[in-house]
């Protein structure tokens, strides 16, 4: 039997209730308790990548969502990233990476840009798969109009497909509204 886990591709809809009972699970493991119902619904929706282990046991997850932001008056589909998580004894062997390749092969398919906001944690992870700090403003269309996300410069990560240019941090990204974290 192979140590090396199984990477799984799948829309939300193809999961069925267990399995989003196991992400649930290993989300609120993987963030000691702090991740919200909230936090959990701006996860799915899009697709996910599940790495198993032996056994079948979910060791780590994330999922990309589409999102649009306003950039430079043109409304661009994101994929936003969302639940990126390892299981804690599950860590430092290549799983974070091995989901966020996935993540990165649907953005550079589907969107014309990424993006996530990152914990201090998870940012070297980001980082060393080429996700750039975000050196423009962060804001958010409202449903009161603009309001700017400051809070969230210098913690918004970005990636673009390769041979793509980044979008101009002159012009700031202004996201869809939503419930919970905006970002």
């Amino acid at each position: 039997m192979s140590d090396t886990p199984v990477i799984r591709l799948a829309h939300t809809s193809q999961l069925g209730e267990d399995e989003l009972d196991g992400i649930r699970q290993l989300l609120d493991e993987a963030f000691d308790g702090d991740f919200g119902e909230e936090d959990f619904e701006h996860a799915l929706g899009g697709m996910h990548a599940l790495a198993y282990g032996p056994g079948g046991e979910l060791l780590a997850h994330g999922s990309i969502v589409q999102r649009r932001v306003l950039h430079a008056g043109r409304a661009l589909r994101c994929g936003y990233v969302e639940a990126v998580a390892v299981r804690p004894g599950a860590r430092r062997r290549g799983l974070g990476g091995a989901v966020m390749a996935e993540l990165e092969e649907v953005a550079a398919r589907a969107y014309v840009l990424g993006a996530l906001s990152a914990s201090d944690e998870g940012a070297a992870l980001y980082e060393s798969r080429g996700w750039t700090v975000w050196g423009g403003r962060i804001g958010a269309l409202s449903p009161d109009g603009p309001v700017r996300l400051a809070e969230e410069e210098g913690t918004t990560y970005v990636w673009v497909p390769k041979g793509a240019a980044l979008p101009d941090p002159a012009e700031g990204l202004w996201f869809d509204w939503r419930d919970g974290d905006v970002l």
